[in-house]
């Protein structure tokens, strides 16, 4: 996965992070709510956003639905991926908007990525797609059969 610089948290980090991860508001100005909420202004809780972002700490604020729900198909991908070409074989996944995330195992199929998509025959040449850009072709394509949706959250706080 592409690495970024490290940087240092400090609480009000740990503040924006731990309130966006659930419930983000949906309303025309939801940084301008956040803000309120920690007793920040809004140019701040954006500035910190945008900087969280550019660190890697945040990858993506978005919605998440129900594949099925939408009339969508989904499934989970895993690569078997040379270390050398982990970032490379990243880069090529994440340009396709369908891709919702994806995340290093310690697995002989070591790069897994979710896949969501109109129809079958989307998901199946994008994943040709991806095997012709990067030469990786070990790819498993493991479509859903059920759906379960979890609450990942992850309380970000102070090592201590």
């Amino acid at each position: 996965m592409p690495r970024h610089p490290a940087i240092e948290l400090d609480d009000t980090d740990r503040s924006i992070i731990n309130r966006i991860q659930s419930d983000f508001p949906a309303v025309a100005r939801p940084y301008a709510v956040v803000a309120d909420e920690l007793s920040l202004d809004e140019a701040t809780v954006i500035a910190r956003v945008a900087r969280l972002k550019e660190a890697g700490i945040i990858r993506r604020i978005g919605g998440n639905f129900a594949p099925d729900r939408l009339g969508f198909v989904s499934t989970l991908c895993a690569a078997r991926v040379p270390g050398e070409k982990v970032d490379d074989f990243a880069q090529e996944v994440n340009r396709y908007p369908g891709v919702t995330h994806n995340y290093l195992r310690e697995h002989a199929y070591n790069v897994w990525f979710t896949f969501i998509a109109e129809t079958r025959e989307e998901i199946v040449q994008n994943l040709a797609d991806i095997r012709a850009a990067t030469g990786i072709t070990d790819i498993l394509d493991l479509p859903a059969t059920s759906v379960y949706k979890i609450r990942a959250e992850f309380k970000v706080g102070r090592e201590e």
